[in-house]
């Protein structure tokens, strides 16, 4: 058993995650963690909220509470969406936390005796309608690098070029709209770093060329254009103040103290339970450890260049990361997803329409790997009523209600193989050895066509098998292409696992089983497998797995989350 640490992107505290960041990096995550607690690894699944900023700050003033009050709100808010949409993280933990603090001082510090931090005086935004200076993400203006007219001051999202606030044209303040800005100059902190590039350019040489297109070639587009010295610091009150003479009203940026804090946060688990835990052994100077991050394109700067050269700059054996899953972006119907126009399903009200499932399946089906995708109803429902409730569904009713009615509620006697099951277990081998390579490799758009695949066989032998029709001459027979049919429910549950956990509890409840009565897929074989289920073992029909969206339904969704074409 070797030890996977499986992180995401860390949600900011200020908003609920839309379907988009789900599928960017939060879902993949979880479908990934559970396909490895499957395979029998070690799995540490790391997840929390990103608290600091001006973000905060905003929220908190908006909302008309104290910082603290508003992001232990927030916080419950965010856990109990994550918790309805069944992610399995062993942890969900908070980058305000004293423990991330910890981790955040110690790591500066090293930095600091290393030579990597350099005091700068800086030219900085001020508002003075908003009697503040504004944190880069404050401020939206037009991307001086491609026109894009709702760039923020820290990166353009359209060409993911990292911006400092004064390059903005038409510089505006995002808080209150206002154009009455001045430039004033302050000192801040700065990580420099093209003093850790070369240790970064060989860090990097090692994951060609196994990371994804999407991440590698972003990080190879930043050192392509040359490293500039990052700002650490910032003029805000909520943050951890910065411990070095002449910043103490300071606080670090947040996109510093953000990354460690899936050190902070793994340091939360383990003194949880300091018997049986350690953070080290994740984390520091440990070479058993393989770091898998997911993450939508907009963050992979940070994690492939920023972090890992924080991380090389201290000079310690820190974990770093292995492989990079970073995926494109999901629009709703060709848009932006927009809580404030009622535009778009966002993950607490998703599951409030439909069960976590039918959004997980969705979401996996069409995550946005290689190049944008987009969400719109009518994919949602066609996906739903044709591979769930008419692929899967239809086939675990279908074969239960007619060994009920035909031979009783239980399994039938098992019977010699013919063709037709040679043929099946061929093909299924063959489909469950395509769906364990793609799962392996993260690649989930090509691991979910299988599993769909996967599931048509089934549909395809009790087609080709008729049992309905061989009943009336060769009962023995009928029974024992329905003994299969019902062991093939429990493969498809199996299988279907890591994505639809209820649904596969729905299933396994049928045949009297548990999740915990599943094995492990790594040494699975699909003739055992197929015989696993014993004759005369009892089963109950249930009620159908999954609902039909009507079109009534669908007509109903749209209208209610702004289900017309917009812009971005």
């Amino acid at each position: 058993m070797s030890k996977v640490l499986i992180t995401s992107a860390l949600p900011y505290i200020n908003g609920i995650p839309h379907l988009g960041h789900m599928v960017g990096c939060l879902l993949p995550s979880d479908v990934y963690a559970r396909y490895m607690r499957m395979q029998g690894q070690n799995v540490l699944y790391i997840v929390g909220t990103d608290e600091h900023g001006t973000t905060s700050e905003v929220g908190a003033l908006k909302a008309g509470m104290d910082v603290e009050t508003y992001c232990d709100m927030n916080h419950a808010r965010h856990l109990k969406t994550y918790q309805d949409f069944l992610l399995s993280f062993d942890y969900f933990g908070r980058t305000s936390s004293e423990q991330n603090k910890e981790m955040t001082y110690h790591i500066f510090k090293k930095l600091d005796e290393n030579g990597y931090i350099e005091e700068r005086t800086v030219k900085q935004i001020y508002s003075l309608d908003d009697q503040m200076f504004l944190a880069d993400r404050y401020i939206t203006g037009t991307c001086p690098h491609c026109g894009y007219d709702k760039a923020r001051g820290d990166q353009c999202e359209n060409c993911t070029k990292v911006l400092e606030p004064t390059e903005l044209l038409n510089a505006r303040s995002t808080i209150s709209g206002s154009q009455n800005l001045e430039v004033r100059e302050t000192k801040h902190l700065f990580l420099n770093l093209p003093k850790v590039e070369p240790k970064l350019r060989e860090w990097l040489k090692s994951k060609e060329p196994f990371w994804p297109e999407v991440a590698y070639s972003i990080a190879q587009k930043w050192l392509k254009e040359g490293l500039q010295p990052r700002c650490i610091t910032r003029d805000l009150k909520w943050g951890f103040p910065v411990p070095k003479a002449g910043f103490e009203n300071k606080v670090f940026y947040v996109w510093f103290d953000a990354p460690i804090g899936y050190i902070g946060i793994t340091k939360q688990w383990a003194d949880e339970d300091p018997e049986n835990r350690d953070w080290k052994d994740w984390w520091m100077g440990v070479s058993d450890v393989r770091h898998v991050e997911f993450m939508g394109k907009d963050n992979v700067p940070y994690h492939s260049i920023t972090f890992p050269a924080t991380l090389l700059g201290t000079g310690e054996p820190w974990t770093q990361v292995d492989y990079l899953k970073g995926c494109s972006y999901l629009t709703y119907e060709g848009g932006k997803f927009s809580k404030s126009e009622n535009r778009g399903i966002f993950a607490e009200d998703a599951v409030k329409e439909f069960p976590a499932d039918y959004w997980r399946y969705w979401l996996m089906s069409n995550i946005p790997e290689a190049s944008d995708s987009s969400f719109t109803f009518d994919l949602f429902a066609a996906v739903v009523n044709k591979d769930l409730n008419g692929v899967l569904g239809n086939f675990v009713s279908r074969v239960l209600k007619m060994t009920a009615s035909k031979i009783g509620t239980f399994v039938p006697a098992r019977g010699a193989d013919t063709p037709l099951e040679t043929t099946l277990k061929q093909n299924l081998k063959a489909r469950v050895a395509a769906y364990f390579k793609y799962m392996d490799a993260m690649e989930f758009r090509k691991a979910l066509n299988e599993l769909r695949a996967i599931w048509v066989e089934g549909n395809n032998y009790i087609s080709d098998a008729e049992p309905w029709t061989v009943i009336k001459e060769d009962a023995a027979r009928a029974g024992a292409i329905l003994n299969v049919c019902i062991n093939l429910i429990r493969l498809f549950a199996v299988l279907s696992a890591p994505v639809m956990p209820q649904t596969v509890e729905a299933m396994l409840n049928r045949l009297g089983l548990k999740l915990s009565d599943m094995p492990s897929l790594k040494d699975f074989d699909v003739e055992k497998e197929l015989s696993v289920l014993k004759e005369g073992a009892p089963f109950e029909v249930g009620e159908p797995l999954f609902e039909r969206i009507t079109p009534e339904r669908l007509e109903e969704l749209k209208q209610k989350y702004g289900g017309e074409k917009h812009g971005a």
